[in-house]
């Protein structure tokens, strides 16, 4: 009697545990890292201003998120994002008060329902709300300018362990071509004020900046799609940054990304709005 031949179809080789945790898909592993930056930053600086001021910044961030999620939507948002946002102020946000950890979390996720075109946010969250306080507020609040001192290995951990997820992710292009940036200006701008490149290139180091190339330039939501037009954005930004601080604009990179990160997204729209009216009225 004859058989009939069954194909062997080969089983695929199951994903590395490693792999899976630091996939695009895995949405907790931004937030398991900004809380490490958190932990890390403030067992060996205190980088935080209070417990309280930090729980205040995230739980408002949340609330907003839920409240705001259902009523514009209908169902319930995932809080990944809203905890990175709340984590984000209540780390960067200096103020001897309570009430601009809360207004700055709840104003960063309201951008994202509100400040809406073609249904999409085109402010990064967190450089929204803060850029938001710092320039109405400036009394009143202020941004964290803590480095990491002359300790390498707390920045060692934080720059290995964000470079391998923001790699991970595929993003590492952008904070690799605005560092790369960064310190080409930072000469340059020794060289304009004869200010010691050491002090230009210190910020780099900081917690801040951390935030800052890890999670704001890099946002998925509020970056164009092109990986080349991204990295000439970042390179934009790292410019204006350049220009303001030779202004001695003290938050130059939250202004720089506030000014150019939404304008650039503007004028991708508007390339697509140009390029879907030719076909329209092919078809």
């Amino acid at each position: 009697m004859n058989q009939q031949s069954v194909p062997i179809t080969p089983h695929a080789s199951p994903t590395a545990p490693w792999k899976r945790f630091l996939s695009p898909e895995n949405r907790y592993l931004a937030p398991m890292f900004i809380t490490s930056i958190l932990i890390v930053g403030h067992l060996s600086f205190g980088i935080l201003e209070s417990y309280k001021k930090t729980g205040i910044a995230i739980a408002a961030s949340l609330l907003a998120e839920l409240l705001l999620g259902r009523t514009f939507s209908g169902k319930w948002p995932n809080l990944a994002s809203a905890y990175i946002t709340g984590i984000s102020v209540g780390i960067l946000v200096r103020s001897p008060a309570f009430w601009p950890y809360a207004v700055c979390a709840i104003v960063s996720i309201m951008s994202k329902y509100v400040l809406r075109i073609k249904g999409r946010h085109i402010w990064n969250p967190s450089n929204f709300g803060i850029s938001v306080l710092l320039f109405l507020a400036p009394e009143t609040v202020a941004s964290l300018s803590i480095q990491w001192g002359n300790y390498l290995l707390p920045m060692v951990v934080i720059w290995i362990l964000g470079s391998v997820i923001i790699w991970r992710v595929r993003r590492f292009h952008i904070t690799g071509t605005y560092v790369a940036f960064f310190l080409v200006f930072a000469f340059l701008r020794s060289y304009i004020t004869g200010s010691p490149w050491q002090s230009e290139i210190a910020p780099l180091t900081g917690p801040m900046y951390q935030l800052f190339i890890f999670f704001m330039i890099t946002d998925p939501k509020t970056t164009v799609r092109s990986r080349f037009w991204q990295c000439v954005v970042v390179s934009v930004v790292a410019l204006a940054e350049m220009i303001l601080r030779l202004s001695q604009v003290v938050y130059a990179p939250f202004y720089a990304l506030f000014l150019v990160g939404p304008a650039a997204l503007l004028i991708e729209m508007w390339f697509d709005s140009r390029r879907t009216v030719p076909a329209r009225v092919a078809a």
